[in-house]
């Protein structure tokens, strides 16, 4: 589970953790009533469960009501990496001087938790481990006894931050853990974690992931949950209500698959084959017709989508139960929103390969062929 921004510094700032005064807004008379009410400078950001959102127009800087409601009306209702944006947080602006990054997460090649630091924040913290690992300083935490202060003190001294702020910053390390651990979370960070001119520290951002089933244990977190569920994403929502983990890319090849592994395998066909996957899809072991047909709903409800691959090998779940899935869909409609493809194999595939109406799909025998006519499909659409 995934808290929205606005509610992960709710969390923050419930806990001790400095944030910017902040108001949330779905329209935009509600933004500029908030902005006023804040004092200008604000920043307008959309809130939405994505990254990069400043470089996609996402997060705007406001001086006064003029420009306020410019940048309320361009942002609400915006198409934002595929995702629809309903709501923003107007913000205090931050005048800094520094931007930090701090976060917490499970290192699972160690077996435990690991907090991190860095003076490289307001930035893909991933891009950062790839391009220039070491600057990012690591401290490994047992989880049977805690962050100890030393540790946190260590990681931020590692990391090179200043030490006019360092005591601040290793404290806010030290609540980020325990949040992180009292709140049964898989990842918590702040990036950035901005340091202003009067060595103050304030967490620009806010990222707080829950483990879902942990979520007994949180009712004040499953509440925030059903909250953003009712207020989100029109595919979200679709997603909850189907039972799906659907994970949007940035790509126009859908993808529909029976196991995790065999979605990563197609994913990394469709980007071997020159095209770029929109969404990661697992319909699960035993999957059964209507099943399947909410899968398709799903990918034809993804603006991104031009082509859908399917790729089901059987095993619990039946070839000729699929195949009956894919009809039952695909009956409904007057003309088919987008082509698919399917290849079938393994349990009772023969009998789904009869079963498929090729009028309304592509049959490929194998994988590689099924993927290179999807991204065909797909490249055609955007010509």
């Amino acid at each position: 589970m995934k808290l929205h921004e606005y509610q992960a510094k709710q969390v923050f700032a419930d806990a001790g953790i400095p944030t910017p005064a902040s108001q949330l807004a779905s329209d935009v008379d509600g933004a500029v009533a908030a902005a006023e009410e804040i004092g200008y400078p604000v920043a307008i950001k959309a809130q939405v469960q994505v990254g990069g959102r400043g470089k996609a127009g996402g997060i705007k800087l406001v001086d006064d009501e003029d420009e306020a409601r410019e940048a309320a009306d361009e942002i609400l209702g915006m198409d934002l990496k595929g995702y629809h944006v309903g709501s923003v947080l107007v913000e205090e602006a931050v005048d800094f001087t520094d931007e930090l990054y701090v976060g917490i997460t499970m290192d699972r090649g160690e077996g435990k938790p690991v907090a991190m630091v860095s003076t490289k924040g307001g930035v893909n913290i991933e891009e950062v481990a790839e391009e220039d690992p070491d600057a990012i300083a690591r401290e490994h935490i047992d989880p049977s006894f805690g962050m100890h202060p030393y540790q946190a003190r260590k990681a931020v001294y590692d990391a090179g931050v200043d030490k006019a702020v360092a005591r601040d910053v290793s404290n806010v390390l030290m609540t980020l853990y325990e949040l992180w651990d009292d709140r049964d979370g898989s990842d918590a960070e702040i990036n950035p974690l901005m340091v202003t001119a009067d060595d103050d520290v304030i967490a620009a951002d806010a990222v707080m992931n829950i483990d879902e089933d942990a979520l007994f244990r949180q009712p004040e977190l499953a509440e925030m949950e059903a909250e953003a569920a009712s207020t989100g994403d029109e595919l979200e929502q679709k997603a909850d209500e189907y039972g799906f983990d659907y994970v949007r890319l940035e790509g126009n090849t859908g993808i529909i698959g029976n196991g995790a592994g065999l979605v990563m395998t197609t994913l990394d066909l469709v980007d071997y084959y020159g095209g770029e996957p929109a969404n990661f899809l697992d319909v699960g072991g035993g999957a059964k017709a209507d099943r399947i047909a909410n899968a398709l709903d799903m990918v034809f409800s993804d603006d991104n989508v031009e082509s859908v691959v399917f790729n089901i090998f059987g095993g619990i779940t039946r070839g000729d139960e699929v195949a009956k899935g894919i009809n039952e869909a695909l009956e409904q409609f007057d003309e088919i929103p987008k082509p698919v493809v399917v290849r079938l194999a393994g349990t009772n595939w023969e009998e789904g390969m009869e079963i498929l109406n090729e009028d309304l799909v592509t049959v490929e025998q194998t994988l590689e062929d099924a993927v290179q006519r999807a991204v065909e499909y797909a490249e055609e659409v955007s010509e």
